[in-house]
């Protein structure tokens, strides 16, 4: 029966055990998710090479997993109900696992892809019900170290995935990086059987709503497929295909808009929704997603930019971007334990505030370092930022809950998970776009004193030709050579100059981001935010 904080601990997926022991075999499952996802972006050069195909196309083994993923999300807290929340999950690692094997002995681009689409299809499933398992396990008060924990696994895999694949991938071959996940989900699956329980509660509620017949929400489905999968092709082929100077993105535009407006007003409608939209009417929800999107733009939009630039600019290989950005990892591992501990004993909205504003800091400092920067300037400058993200991710993903019903709490998952996505599609979209634009820009500006009436040019030249010959260079190769060289310079200061550009437009966004965290219920008097049921 449910407590006055609106916790049941009948609901619980601990049984008798310890809700600990929960919280480390579920981790498992995601943490394999999250790290081959990441993974597979710096594998798709070698992906490209070995399967005979166009850098272009083999990033559709990136947009299928990823639309895949985005249609599967919304509706995971539904599937859960109808399927059983155990049944469903281990259904997901199951079909992960398998989908990832296939992945792995891929033949030909085709087939890659549509394993991608099954593993996507996997993948979505599982945070969601993960997270649901966490809400309904530990009562509020505690919930804060539980979400803490599992933080680890949701922050800390993307920073290790480009290093881990670019090592996998250097070492061994592409294909390692999804057979790897073979032994995982089997030990999932085995551990996940053995200790999770499916509470009596959530087996009564789902034959209560078998037996009234069940009613698939078809139109939903249709709507969830056509608005969001098209969302997802809109910003992930975007910026490759020239947005809006492409007919096919303009129309993944039109699409998008026009079917998730469809899908908000029918599902608001249905008494049986297949996406409980009905939530996001609730001020603190409304809040939460919010604050949630704003997470995945700064966690995913600065994770993408980082190591492209380290490796366009600075030369750096796929492994040492890695190691620089896993440096920030061991930030975020060490900074988790605090939120956990802070969720529960602070405001919840002045721990998001703060760490927003240490976001924005951080970013503020990126802009600062110069094409000078060391190895140990870029791997300081991500750990500044990486430090904030369990203060943003912990805390939110612990008051979403807040004000809820227990019943409610696969639907609160489903729809984080589709924000956090959504964030961080919208974040490396627009990162991409905004950098290619101001790279284009900086570089017709710096072109413009390029020419030999210019202070400085004819003497830059002669230095560049001087170096050259000094080289041993052939005299009759040293001009054109020189034109070359001073090219590529400039070419390498405007990157370097639009990458800093975005990383000012992020600070301005997470700072005009803060206000939208008073949209926050305060918590109860002498109560935590956290148990405010």
């Amino acid at each position: 029966m449910a407590g006055g904080d609106g916790w049941d601990p009948s609901r619980s997926a601990a049984g008798k055990r310890s809700p600990w022991l929960i919280v480390g075999i579920i981790s498992i499952a995601t943490f394999m998710e999250v790290l081959d996802t990441s993974i597979a972006n710096v594998s798709l050069a070698h992906i490209a090479g070995s399967l005979s195909v166009s850098p272009d196309e083999s990033t559709w083994v990136l947009t299928s997993y990823l639309v895949a993923n985005a249609v599967i999300i919304p509706i995971s807290g539904w599937l859960s109900s109808v399927i059983g929340r155990k049944r469903y999950y281990m259904l997901s690692v199951a079909l992960f696992t398998v989908a990832s094997f296939l992945c792995g002995i891929a033949p030909n681009i085709q087939f890659l892809v549509l394993a991608r689409i099954f593993q996507g299809i996997g993948g979505g499933g599982l945070a969601p019900s993960e997270q649901s398992m966490l809400a309904d396990t530990f009562p509020p008060a505690k919930r804060g170290q539980a979400f803490a924990a599992y933080a680890f696994v949701v922050i800390v895999a993307p920073v290790l995935g480009p290093t881990v694949g670019g090592w996998v991938t250097d070492n061994y071959s592409w294909h390692w990086i999804f057979l790897v996940n073979i032994p995982v989900g089997i030990l999932s699956l085995f551990l996940v059987q053995s200790f999770v329980d499916e509470p009596k509660v959530l087996v009564d509620e789902r034959k209560k709503l078998l037996a009234k017949g069940l009613r698939v929400d078809i139109v939903g489905f249709l709507l969830v497929v056509v608005g969001l999968g098209s969302l997802e092709l809109f910003l992930d082929r975007g910026e490759r295909d020239d947005w809006f100077g492409s007919s096919f993105i303009t129309a993944m535009a039109i699409t998008a808009v026009t079917g998730i407006a469809a899908l908000i007003v029918w599902e608001a409608t249905r008494p049986d929704p297949i996406v409980n939209v009905r939530l996001m009417a609730k001020r603190n929800f409304a809040g939460v997603l919010a604050v949630m999107f704003t997470t995945g733009v700064i966690l995913f939009g600065s994770i993408q930019l980082i190591p492209a630039m380290l490796q366009q600019v600075f030369g750096y290989s796929a492994t040492d971007a890695g190691l620089a950005m896993t440096f920030g990892g061991f930030a975020t591992v060490m900074a988790v334990p605090f939120a956990g501990r802070l969720v529960g004993k602070v405001d919840v909205r002045y721990l998001l505030a703060g760490a927003l504003i240490v976001s924005a800091i951080a970013l503020g400092h990126l802009t600062s370092l110069d094409a000078t920067a060391s190895f140990g300037d870029w791997a300081w400058a991500r750990a500044y930022q990486a430090v904030a993200l369990p203060f943003l991710f912990v805390p939110i993903t612990t008051a979403a809950y807040t004000g809820l019903k227990p019943k409610d709490s696969g639907d609160a998952s489903a729809l984080l998970n589709v924000f956090r996505n959504l964030g961080g599609s919208v974040g490396i979209a627009l990162s991409q776009a905004w950098l290619s634009v101001e790279e284009q820009t900086r570089q017709s500006r710096l072109v413009e004193h390029l020419h030999p009436l210019a202070p400085n040019y004819n003497d830059g030249i002669a230095g560049i030709q001087a170096a050259l010959t000094g080289a041993g260079m052939a005299t009759a190769q040293v001009a054109q050579a020189a034109q070359g060289q001073l090219y590529r310079i400039v070419s390498q200061q405007a990157a370097m100059l639009g990458y800093l550009d975005v990383y000012r437009a992020l600070m301005v966004y997470t700072l005009c981001a803060i206000p939208v965290i008073f949209l926050l219920k305060a918590p109860p008097k002498g109560q935590a935010a956290a148990g405010a049921h």
